[in-house]
């Protein structure tokens, strides 16, 4: 499995380039521009401040001072840990990330797609082919940790089925039968691609449901290589991933 941050919510710059250079110069150095968004969004509902001016006239407020809850960081984080903590998730949704995620199983894939407003595009086994001649070379398969953790006797059988499946797609293909129609055949190990997006509060919801010790070994690997990503690009993210679990 393969999984990578493709973009995120950015400020626009065209509305940075509008403001008075003075108000340039005072932009907070540590804010990230998904706390920007976060905390103009927070603010926008209690504000008597249009949302184009939140962070020009209040962002030295929550950006420049301590966290006044002394749990850390800046009153910005504060703020954000307020909201988070009543409830008001809805001002989160604003925050965006999409990701490549590489080498799933079609198992993974029907269980991903049953979270809301997540947005996907996937590989096609419709149009895409995947016959041993075919550019794909044939389809990849994933290993189950509890099949791969057996002697070499259970590789060998799980192994040989997934050659003879590909054996029956081929011939099948041979014979004439559509993509569409040979791909009936393929098991729900059978790989695939997607490009996946989702707003701050999904991503978090999905976390909390599929990093459980319930969850599938492949959806819970997933769901940290997800929070990893978002960690990465957003730090003060990280806070809330650690939220117990409802």
């Amino acid at each position: 499995m393969n999984v990578k941050l493709l973009a995120y919510t950015q400020i626009n710059k065209a509305w940075l380039e509008e403001w008075p250079a003075a108000a340039l110069e005072s932009l907070p150095k540590g804010m990230s521009d998904g706390q920007a968004v976060c905390v103009t969004a927070i603010r926008t509902c209690y504000s008597s401040n249009k949302p184009t001016e939140i962070i020009e006239l209040e962002g030295e407020k929550y950006f420049k001072k301590e966290a006044s809850d002394g749990q850390g960081g800046n009153d910005a984080d504060r703020l954000i840990r307020h909201i988070m903590n009543s409830g008001h998730t809805s001002t989160i949704e604003h925050i965006n990330f999409t990701f490549a995620i590489e080498g799933v199983s079609r198992s993974l894939l029907a269980q991903i797609t049953r979270h809301r407003h997540l947005s996907f595009s996937v590989q096609s086994q419709r149009y895409v082919k995947f016959g041993s001649e075919d550019k794909s070379g044939g389809f990849n398969y994933t290993w189950p940790p509890s099949i791969s953790e057996q002697p070499q006797e259970i590789w060998d059988i799980y192994s040989s089925y997934m050659e003879q499946i590909q054996e029956m797609y081929d011939e099948l293909r041979e014979a004439g039968i559509s993509a569409e129609d040979a791909r009936m055949v393929l098991p729900n190990a059978a790989t695939t691609n997607l490009v996946m997006t989702g707003n701050l509060r999904s991503l978090l919801d999905f976390y909390s449901k599929r990093s459980e010790k319930g969850a599938q070994w492949e959806i819970r690997e997933l769901a940290e290589m997800l929070k990893e990503e978002i960690v990465k690009a957003e730090p003060w993210t990280e806070a809330f991933f650690k939220l117990k679990k409802k």
